[in-house]
């Protein structure tokens, strides 16, 4: 039997930010303020990345240009982790670098091979406050790096260089959502 609630049970999906959204290009605010207005934010993360079939959300995805990222991904092993970190700091990427492929939530239906470590842990604290440190391996070490990467301005694209880098953005430009916005509701 499930103790407690489903993360985004409660929350409702919305609008997700897009390349090109200057909100995404900027390095997030650190949280100064705890309470129900925060708690609120990251179950409506949670709602909007299930909505949208992703594995990780950061706060800038949505609008929020706070240093907050949600997460529900598998490792290498299958095991799933689930969960939140306010204020994070990728204090560790080591082992093996890996090219895998990459999407991201802000650019729908995208990919592209990203190099990442196999190894990644995160320090922060949760919407309570509470320190918390989080170790990832494999996928899910990735999505840690991806989602720091986030909170920092980046974008996974931004690590792609030469033809590959040209390809995803002649991509965006041709998609649906490429040609019609910076916003599109998730």
């Amino acid at each position: 039997m499930r103790h407690g609630s489903i993360p985004g049970a409660r929350g409702r999906a919305l609008p997700l930010s897009l390349l090109g959204d200057p909100v995404l290009h900027t390095r997030c605010e650190e949280v100064t303020e705890f309470g129900p207005q925060l708690a609120r934010l990251v179950e409506n993360m949670f709602s909007t990345m299930y909505a949208a079939d992703g594995v990780g959300l950061a706060a800038n995805q949505v609008g929020e240009s706070l240093r907050v990222f949600v997460y529900d991904c598998p490792d290498d092993d299958d095991r799933r982790h689930v969960g939140h970190v306010v204020n994070p700091r990728l204090v560790e990427a080591d082992g093996v670098v890996l090219r895998g492929p990459e999407g991201c939530l802000s650019l729908p239906g995208l990919e592209a091979g990203i190099e990442r470590y196999d190894h990644a842990v995160v320090e922060g604290v949760t919407v309570d406050g509470e320190p918390v440190r989080v170790h990832g391996s494999g996928w899910f070490a990735r999505c840690l790096q991806h989602e720091c990467d986030h909170l920092d301005g980046g974008l996974y694209v931004d690590r792609v260089k030469g033809w590959r880098r040209r390809r995803v953005m002649w991509q965006a430009g041709r998609s649906a959502w490429g040609r019609g916005g910076e916003r599109a509701e998730g």
